[in-house]
């Protein structure tokens, strides 16, 4: 299989700057969401960061993968941009905005979008779609975490 060098960067720099961009935009409100009521399975703050650096790097390649697959899906690319762009605004709301309701609404939009780039993935190269079942995972994880936040202040 021969690698695309500048394909691959831009498949791993596009997730990787929406995440950075989102994490130096909710500095603050991660700070202070510190000190809040969490739920029981909340983990540590520390593997937040962790989890979605990997996260990103396997969405990263599995783009790559449909990107350089010889059939083409304009759908495919439409819903893994969506999916980055409600990704992007999940953490402002629920960090920043304190809307928690909102963000589990936006969650929900999210999990919907990413469970459709997977089987779109899937259809088009199963490797890629492999690789973005532990996205869909966290974040269906990341949406009990929502609600239970969400239940514990209100």
């Amino acid at each position: 299989m021969k690698i695309y060098a500048k394909k691959l960067a831009v498949s791993l720099a596009l997730p990787i700057s929406v995440g950075i961009l989102a994490a130096i935009l909710i500095r603050d409100g991660v700070s202070a969401f510190g000190g809040m009521p969490q739920p029981p399975l909340s983990p540590p703050a520390a593997l937040f960061p962790v989890v979605w650096t990997i996260l990103y790097l396997l969405m990263g390649v599995a783009a790559y993968l449909v990107w350089t697959q010889p059939k083409r899906s304009p759908a495919a690319a439409a819903l893994y941009l969506a999916q980055l762009a409600v990704n992007f605004v999940w953490p402002l709301l629920f960090f920043n905005a304190g809307a928690y309701g909102a963000a589990l609404v936006c969650i929900a939009v999210l999990w919907l979008l990413v469970l459709a780039v997977t089987l779109v993935f899937f259809n088009l190269n199963r490797t890629a779609g492999l690789l973005m079942l532990p996205y869909l995972v966290w974040v269906t994880f990341a949406a009990v975490l929502n609600y239970g936040v969400w239940m514990l202040n209100r």
